[in-house]
């Protein structure tokens, strides 16, 4: 197994080194594109066998509607890979050029980062939106889905493979591990670095977390989303009661779902009853504070101290009153995970102190965390969020998968 990895790795470095004119690179895209829809009831067929497993093997599930995949869905893949065809090619772009007292012309260009590795659960999607986003930007990906999803995954990267060959590409651009055993991971992170340049999970804490532990190799992603929902004492009733149910109940399964809602206590009598009442309505378990249970007298649980840091991924939701702005940054800098954190009200000061103060890679003013997508940011799509405190953060599309390099252009100057 190490052996077969091994050579995978290899074939996706020797790969890296062919440099791919930016045509190119939309022709494959484009035919990658036709590939999927073309073939998408071969794929929504090998979908349902993965379902199929998936549940007789008593996947959760949130999983599952992950896993899931309809015609909208194929039909969504396919206008995500043309529209990253349609993106400005990030590599070698120059980001700044000067030159020295001495005649020394210097810039600095964007490079790719070599070869990445994606480990992931569940999303077939996933698939298409990190080769297109990888193979753009000049990178080589090595592919390690999920066994629940296994039959999506490879038929999906067979057919951007068959659009590389299509015109001349190395296949090796773009490769599926097969193997499904659990040890394949564990071998990536710790026996490949001198191939993989960069590591990205996609999937669950338990996942993410032995990632960030084991590996060997530099990881971007995050750990858990828990994204909180501040109302302000100078909301709009109706505009937070529409983004709150949209932030929590939209898909409750992606990691930009609200779990937390805070309250100003100012507004508690006015706005937790109209609020909670939607958010019960579409059969969300409310966890709530004692000063929320006074007021509210609809169905609740007691909340205890493990919500506030509680990933629910579901339909329910941790709701708290706080006394003031500063106490709400206090608790999502406190509880939160650094994903997507937002605040809805009207005063413009209180919105840039938030805005400013809470440690989150995305802070949103008057709208909803679902948002935190790089398909919604304008990226195409996105290989994940990445919480971490270095660069890249937030979404990581086209523009984060690349790093640079310094070019320095002399006429035969040496140094006293």
């Amino acid at each position: 197994m190490k052996n077969k990895l091994i050579e995978i790795c290899k074939k996706a470095k020797k790969a890296s080194n062919q440099i791919i004119d930016n045509k190119i690179k939309n022709k494959v895209l484009l035919k990658f594109a036709h590939l999927v829809n073309k073939n998408k009831f071969k794929i929504l067929s090998n979908n349902k066998k993965d379902v199929f497993n998936a549940k007789k093997n008593g996947l959760k599930n949130n999983m599952i509607e992950r896993l899931e995949l309809n015609e909208k869905k194929i039909e969504d893949i396919v206008s995500s890979i043309k529209q990253i065809s349609r993106m400005k090619d990030p590599v070698n772009v120059i980001l700044k050029k000067w030159k020295r007292p001495n005649g020394l012309k210097m810039r600095r260009v964007t490079v790719p980062l070599g070869v990445v590795g994606v480990i992931y659960e569940s999303r077939p999607n996933v698939t298409s939106d990190v080769s297109c986003l990888c193979f753009k930007s000049g990178n080589c990906v090595i592919l390690r889905g999920g066994s629940e999803a296994y039959y999506s995954n490879k038929l999906i990267s067979d057919l951007f493979r068959e659009a590389l060959k299509f015109y001349n590409v190395n296949i090796n651009y773009v490769q599926f591990i097969k193997h499904k055993s659990r040890k394949i991971v564990q071998l990536m992170l710790s026996n490949t670095k001198d191939y993989i340049d960069v590591i990205i999970p996609r999937g669950g804490k338990g996942l993410v977390k032995t990632v960030q532990d084991y590996s060997k190799i530099p990881v971007i992603g995050h750990l858990e989303g828990v994204c909180h929902t501040y109302v302000d004492e100078h909301a709009n009733l109706k505009m937070a009661e529409k983004i709150v149910v949209n932030a929590k109940m939209r898909n409750t399964s992606i990691c930009g779902a609200t779990e937390t809602l805070l309250i100003h206590e100012k507004v508690l009598k006015k706005y937790a009853h109209s609020i909670l009442k939607k958010l019960e309505k579409k059969n969300c378990i409310i966890h709530a504070d004692k000063k929320i249970q006074n007021i509210y007298k609809g169905k609740t649980k007691s909340a205890n101290l493990s919500d506030w840091s509680k990933e629910y991924l579901s339909a329910e939701i941790a709701v708290k009153s706080v006394k003031n702005l500063d106490e709400a940054i206090n608790h999502i800098n406190t509880y939160g995970t650094m994903h997507t954190d937002a605040i809805i009200t009207k005063n413009k000061r209180k919105a840039n102190l938030f805005m400013k103060k809470v440690k989150s890679s995305i802070a949103i003013h008057n709208s909803s965390t679902q948002f935190a997508d790089g398909g919604e940011f304008g990226f195409g799509g996105e290989v994940g969020i990445s919480t971490n405190k270095l660069p890249p953060r937030g979404p990581v599309g086209l523009a984060q998968l690349v790093t640079y390099k310094y070019e320095v252009y002399g006429s035969g100057q040496i140094r006293d």
